[in-house]
């Protein structure tokens, strides 16, 4: 992988799931690309969303220690859009543009923003263009 890609909160909670080795295998692939090529992106929504998930909704929670040793070795590489008025200004326009949620938009405005040329999720239509991102499900 040599152009910039984003990473969305599923790739990392599938990365951890232990009851859907397929779908772990392929996330965890994709977080190890993104690190080692320096290509792979994600914002401070995707850190905040993964950890609200790891303390509440993981079968076993992830500890405070854990969760610091994978925010420092997984997320702080990986950090490249913070929020900001213009991350805000241009999820309104995607908000506006298209039909997605907000938090979805947030999502595509920082990929855009970042300059990566696709957003792995399976949260999002499979294929979809909003301007030059293309959406991809890895899981397909």
């Amino acid at each position: 992988m040599s152009a910039r890609f984003f990473l969305d909160t599923n790739i990392f909670v599938y990365s951890l799931d232990l009851t859907a080795p397929r779908k772990a295998k392929r996330a965890a692939q994709l977080i190890r690309d993104g690190l080692e090529s320096g290509n792979g992106i994600v914002s401070y929504q995707v850190v905040q969303e993964f950890f609200n998930v790891a303390f509440r909704a993981f079968a076993s929670p992830m500890s405070r220690a854990v969760a610091e040793e994978y925010l420092n070795t997984v997320f702080r590489p990986l950090l490249a859009i913070q929020s900001s008025p213009s991350l805000f200004t241009e999820a309104f326009q995607v908000y506006s543009q298209h039909p997605l949620g907000w938090y979805d938009s947030l999502i595509v405005a920082a990929a855009e923003q970042s300059g990566c040329s696709v957003l792995y999720t399976e949260d999002l239509q499979h294929g979809r263009r909003i301007g030059k991102l293309k959406i991809e499900d890895p899981f397909r």
